[in-house]
This record gives structure tokens, sequence and C-alpha cells, in this order.
């Protein structure tokens, strides 16, 4: 499947025995493995046994469900617990809360700006494209650009303020396959519908709110991306080669897929891999599994796998457990359940939990979003108790 890697599977199995063996510490493994390959052959020989058509001469043990008929079914079961779930929050709603940009590009200073900027974007996009060939007035060139402030509070580390930037300039006269993206470039490896304010570069200096350099390190990431490399494989992939915080050359990987499933759920997944000249080998995972119905809440899980020289823990994963709702046109409502954690060293830790709520909106204008998360989150390896945490991102689109 994609978004698992022979990797992260053999890791799988190292913390299995290693669960088992501090679970039946005091009985040799191998004893403890036979006992635990009997039980399990057990269990499938009474499962085959309960669904044989053949008869018997003791007859199976058959505990009735007083809500389910037939087989149990997660992927049933969930639905229905959603559907009697009493709510008191408003309808599900895509109608707009601010004007288009069409209609406020003239309106002030600060849209003029903002057009002044879009046009630039696409006017560099156009003379690159030039370089290659021939515009084509039904395909032109194109550019994006994602401004963001990120601001974060905690007690434990005071306040800081991170200024990001995301761009990516299409050129069409090479196939429409080929773009060039630029900035930080971790912004790309998080998932696809990413809900909360997170950053996996490095922190800064912790006496200083504004680290310049560590923001001209993180935003320096230039690259070439050839997009769906071939129609022939079952999923998208896109490669990237380019530098990276300031000298740090690197080829980069990413696959993704989507799957329907039944009864209203899809499973997304992505596999990033990258390989830089200093950072050396960098494995992502991503996994989303959500329950959506038009015109309703959804209940979705994002989970990241995350493996990498540079960090200290062989691995690392994130899980984000939430409820999402929409009560206007660009707006995102969530609350849920965090975990996070590390292995290290054949050891298995759940490192961080907590309750969080995130709310995000258009601010005035169509291209400009303001996003508010708040955690109560705990730190085990840090030694911090709950504790609540802010942060706000202001975005702007260009």
């Amino acid at each position: 499947m994609i978004g698992l890697n022979p990797y992260l599977y053999f890791k799988s199995n190292s913390w299995i025995q290693n669960i088992m063996e501090k679970i039946i510490y005091s009985v040799p493994f191998y004893k403890s493995s036979i006992l635990l390959l009997v039980c399990l052959a057990s269990t499938y020989g009474y499962a085959q046994n309960t669904n044989s058509t053949t008869s018997t001469n003791t007859a199976p043990i058959y505990i009735p469900s007083p809500q389910f008929e037939g087989d149990f079914n997660v992927l049933e079961y969930i639905p229905k617990l959603l559907d009697a779930t009493p709510t008191v929050l408003p309808e599900e709603s895509d109608e707009p809360i601010v004007p288009s940009t069409q209609q406020t590009e003239n309106a002030t200073w600060m849209d003029q700006k903002q057009k002044g900027v879009r046009n630039w974007a696409d006017r560099t996009a156009t003379r690159m494209n030039n370089w290659f060939g021939e515009s084509d007035p039904n395909d032109p060139a194109s550019a994006t650009l994602r401004i963001l402030l990120d601001n974060r509070w905690n007690e434990h580390d005071g306040y800081d303020i991170k200024p990001r930037i995301r761009g990516k300039i299409k050129l069409p006269a090479l196939e429409n396959r080929l773009s060039l993206v630029f900035g930080d470039d971790s912004l790309d490896n998080e998932i696809t519908n990413n809900i909360a304010i997170t950053n996996e570069n490095p922190s800064g200096n912790p006496d200083k709110s504004v680290d310049g350099k560590r923001i001209r390190d993180d935003n320096s990431s230039i690259a070439l991306r050839w997009s769906q490399l071939s129609k022939k494989l079952p999923f998208d992939v896109d490669a990237d080669l380019g530098i990276r915080s300031g000298d740090d050359i690197y080829a980069r990987l990413k696959a993704e897929k989507d799957w329907q499933l039944s009864h209203d759920f899809t499973f997304h997944a992505e596999q990033i891999y990258r390989y830089g000249i200093d950072s050396e080998n960098y494995l992502r995972t991503n996994l989303e599994l959500t329950h959506a119905r038009p015109n309703q809440a959804f209940l979705s899980n994002q989970l990241n796998l995350t493996y990498a020289d540079e960090q200290d823990d062989d691995l690392t994963w994130d899980n984000r457990t939430y409820r999402q709702h929409q009560f206007f046109k660009g707006n995102r409502f969530n609350y849920g359940i965090y975990t996070g954690g590390f292995y290290n060293n054949d050891d298995l830790r759940l490192n961080s939990w907590g309750p969080f709520v995130s709310w995000r909106q258009p601010l005035g204008r169509e291209w400009f979003y303001i996003q508010g998360d708040l955690n109560y989150f705990n730190d085990h390896r840090e030694d911090k108790s709950h504790y609540l945490s802010t942060l706000v991102r202001l975005e702007a689109l260009f």
C-alpha cells in the first residue's frame, strides 16, 4: 500500500517484540511466542468452525448483539454513531461572507498592493515560460504565492514569530509538467488539508522572539518539480531537484493516492522521500481516513510518521482525530484529540497527548485568512504536565 514502506514495516515488528517482552518479561520470549502462536491458531480454527456449514458435535458459543445484525463492521458502526450524536452547532454552509477578489482588488491601498504582487508573479511566470517555448493563450503560465506569519505562545517557551513563504510557478511550455517551487519546503511535507499550525523545521534561538538566521534558512529552498512522472503508475508522483537551507542540494520524491471506501469513507496516503547532501535521509508517511457526507460535518484521522537522519529519535509520530465543521465559505472549525510520541532505541513512547480546538476563516478579504489553534498538551520527555498553548496564523494568498 502506498504510504507504508519496508523500513517502517520491519520497525513495527521490533515494536511488537519489544512490547511483548515487557508484558511477559518473567517468561522466556521463545515460550511466550509459542503460546501466542497457539492462541492465534486456536482463534483461527474456531473462526473456521463457526463459518463452516458442516455440523459438529459441539455447537459454537454465540453471543447475540443487541445493536447490530450480522457481522460487526466498524466502517458501518461509525456513521450510525455520528447520526445518533446530538449537536447544537449551526448547519453546514458554503455561503461567502466576504466579497470576491475581483470586487475588491481596487478598493483600498492594501487591495491594490495584493493585485500588484499577483500580476507581477504572473508576468514573471510568463517570462520564464517563454524561455522554453511560445505561450498558449488557452493555457498561460501562472504563479501562486503564500505568505504566512505564525505566532506562538506558551508559558514555557514564551512568544515567538516565524514568517514563512511558499510559491510555485507553473511552466506549461514544458509539457505542463515542470514548475519552479521556492520558499519553506517543509510546508509541502504536511499532509494535504493539514488542519493544525505545525512547523517541523528546527527551533530557533530560544532567547529571540524573531530568529532572523533561522527564518532565512527555512525559507531559502528552491527546486524544479516534475509532476505526473508517469501516467502508467497507479499513484501520482512528483520529483524535486533543488537546494535548501542555503547549501543542502537535495532530491525528493512524493507519491500519493486516494481510495474511495464503503459507507462514505475515503482514505488518503502520501509517501515522501528526500535525500540531501547535508541532511541525508528523510522519510515521511502521511495517512488520512475520513468519513464525509455532502453538506454535513465530517470525522477524520490524520497520522504522520517521520524518520530523519537529522532527528534524535529513530521515528516520531503525530496523530489527530477530529471533527470538522464549515459554517461559511472558507471556514473551518475543528476539535479533537492529539497524540504524539517517538520510537528510539527499541523504546516506543507516547510522549504527548491532549485536546485541541482550531478555527480558520477569511478576514475581510477572500485572499486573507486568520487561523487560531488552542492546544492543551503535555510533554513527558521535557517533564511538562498539561499546559495551554496558542498559535495564530495570518496568511495572504496571491
